[in-house]
């Protein structure tokens, strides 16, 4: 679907193409229902206006229920073409349209949401691989909801558009053929002279203005995409004040956050204005083009042969009527410009996300563009632990490593620390274990199938249920309510057992209604179910007291004792238990750009001794 007609063609080659065709072939039909009313219509409008202007006839007078009848047949012809047939097919048209976008928006979540992190390799493209061949999507949110909708309604209109012009040609322009007549200065055409003169006349005045339609159009369509860009990016910023609200409010930062809102808002602004000029004359053409199209373009051929009493009344009205809704089908260009304009933007977004989707799908290629990527991946046996060889840390662009690590090894049931400075590269190295650095080098083996759980210190919580939060990444049916409620009791969190199926209270989710403290002690619960073989635990207890924390890592010895865990903690006064013990059994240091790992005993004789008082700061 990287491509626009990759992207048109993949709903109906798909697994749900019965389904898709099966609308689609219900939308002709009804469209060439249309198309013979519409023939219908004329033929039945020549007959009324003959039927009117014979109402005074001396010798054969129209009687008034000859009148009412084809009035009333005329009424019912509109009425089945209007509502049996324009109607249905809008709604069969709007369920496709509902139908394709659906499956769209399943396939690109499942490529964002896929097991190989997209949707967080997608992000980096716009902070540390500006390099890349693809350039970054912007507001990939707006893109999956808004343009998705956009691009399959524009679609839809436009294929509607090219149906009704071929089956208006058919139906339409065979009618006309039909009723053709001699015209007087076209002997050499034979009776098909009006109807040539008519195809001439729709020949040239529609392709004429649907070249002018063309060029407002491009503007259009520029100012659409400027404007989507605009109003996602304004959303964007809003998006983020809910997110950093009480740190614009610790800062006193509204004025500060109200120039940049102003500023995303004026863009828009401008554009809109733009946009509605450019719009406003638009209109004021199709308006005109419909005018000259029905009332003169059409009539102008049939007038002669009418002029030289060739044809009737009827006959005259009834070709022009044909005419007209030949101009009308054949002007669907025209008409549906301005959704054409919004349909190649939109088209030209979601094509640019699938590119960029298929480009980091490959994160080994989408990196290496931008710096050294050369980690490998591997498993090895359950006894020899987490083994790291000859890592080495970059940011894109640089060359020299801002942390290395020659061989490491932490066996299972090893609990180890890691300190280092600010900055130093702690959090980093946890990601580069889990996939989730960009540039570097270096080979990480981690046990054969030990499930591994990796917690940061900002938990921000999906909006799901609070059994499936403590589930995660298992489904929630996977296990008893009963277990689940017991690992909230011992993390400590029992006051929510009878809440598992909610989730969340009076319309806020669990990420508004948990604190700090209480996420993490979320994040203990899920650890006592899972019981993973190995745990990444960076600044997992920031929010808990001292007495919290050695209650959480108690826990994990209690519940898990096979478990291997490395963490990276600030405050390393809670280190031991409350009765002494060492919970750590071995401290992993970062010291200009080197890791190094050292029984826990050396270390604390090294920082002091006395369990955290005069440790360094880590």
């Amino acid at each position: 679907m990287c491509s626009f007609w990759g992207l048109m063609r993949a709903y109906w080659l798909s697994e749900s193409w019965r389904e898709a065709w099966g609308l689609t072939s219900a939308i002709l039909v009804l469209t060439a229902l249309s198309a013979q009313a519409s023939v219908w219509f004329a033929i039945t409008s020549g007959e009324l206006i003959n039927r009117i202007a014979y109402f005074h006839h001396p010798s054969t007078p129209t009687t008034p229920m000859e009148l009412l009848t084809t009035a009333a047949t005329l009424a019912a012809i509109a009425i089945m073409r209007d509502v049996c047939f324009t109607a249905v097919r809008h709604f069969f048209s709007t369920t496709l349209h509902r139908k394709w976008r659906a499956w769209l928006d399943r396939r690109f979540n499942d490529a964002l949401l896929d097991s190989n992190h997209t949707h967080f390799h997608l992000l980096q493209m716009g902070s540390d691989s500006s390099g890349s061949a693809v350039p970054a999507p912007d507001n990939i949110d707006q893109r999956v909801q808004e343009s998705i909708k956009g691009l399959t309604g524009g679609a839809i209109g436009l294929a509607m558009g090219i149906a009704g012009v071929v089956l208006s040609l058919g139906f339409v322009g065979s009618k006309l053929v039909e009723m053709s007549s001699e015209v007087a200065g076209l002997e050499f055409l034979g009776s098909y002279g009006s109807a040539c003169l008519a195809f001439t006349a729709v020949a040239i005045y529609v392709p004429l203005n649907t070249a002018i339609a063309a060029k407002l159009g491009g503007v259009l369509q520029r100012l659409s995409g400027r404007m989507q860009w605009a109003e996602g990016s304004y959303r964007t910023e809003l998006n983020a004040l809910l997110h950093r609200s009480f740190h614009v409010a610790v800062l006193h930062g509204e004025r500060a956050q109200n120039v940049v809102n102003k500023r995303r808002y004026l863009d828009i602004d401008q554009t809109w204005a733009s946009l509605n000029r450019v719009t406003a004359g638009y209109m004021g053409f199709e308006l005109v083009h419909n005018f000259i199209g029905s009332r003169i373009v059409a009539y102008a051929p049939g007038l002669l042969p009418y002029m030289d009493n060739k044809v009737s009344l009827q006959h005259y009205v009834t070709g022009a009527e044909l005419a007209t809704a030949l101009i009308n089908e054949c002007s669907w260009f025209i008409h549906v410009m301005p959704d054409i304009a919004t349909l190649k933007a939109n088209a030209r977004r979601m094509t640019d996300l699938a590119k960029a989707i298929e480009t980091v799908q490959r994160p080994e290629e989408f990196y290496a563009q931008t710096g050294l990527y050369e980690f490998q991946y591997t498993e090895q046996d359950p006894a020899l632990g987490l083994t790291l060889e000859q890592i080495g840390l970059l940011h894109a662009g640089t060359e020299l490593p801002f942390l290395t690590v020659d061989r490491l090894q932490f066996l299972p049931g090893e609990w180890t620390l890691v300190v280092g400075e600010s900055g130093s590269g702690k959090t980093s190295l946890i990601k580069a274990i889990n996939g989730l650095w960009a540039h570097g080098r270096g080979t990480v083996a981690t046990p054969r199938h030990a499930r591994i759980l990796y917690t940061a210190q900002d938990i921000k919580l999906q909006a799901v249920s609070l059994k499936e939060l403590v589930c995660l990444p298992d489904p929630a049916s996977d296990y008893p309510e009963t277990h689940v409620a017991v690992a909230l009791h011992e993390a400590g969190l029992g006051e929510f057992i009878d809440e598992l199926p909610n989730e969340g209270r009076n319309g806020q989710s669990w990420d508004l209604l948990l604190s700090g403290g209480q996420k993490q002690k979320l994040v203990l619960a899920r650890i006592l179910l899972l019981r993973p073989g190995l745990i990444f635990l960076d600044e997992a207890t920031s929010a808990l007291d001292t007495q919290a924390v050695r209650a959480f890592h108690q826990a994990i010895i209690d519940h898990c004792p096979e478990v291997t865990v490395i963490a990276v903690m600030h405050d390393v006064s809670s280190i031991r238990s409350g009765s002494g013990a060492d919970f750590f059994d071995s401290v992993l240091t970062i010291e200009k750009g080197v890791a190094k790992k050292m029984p826990i005993a050396a270390w604390l004789q090294t920082a002091g001794g006395n369990g955290g008082q005069t440790m360094p700061s880590p």
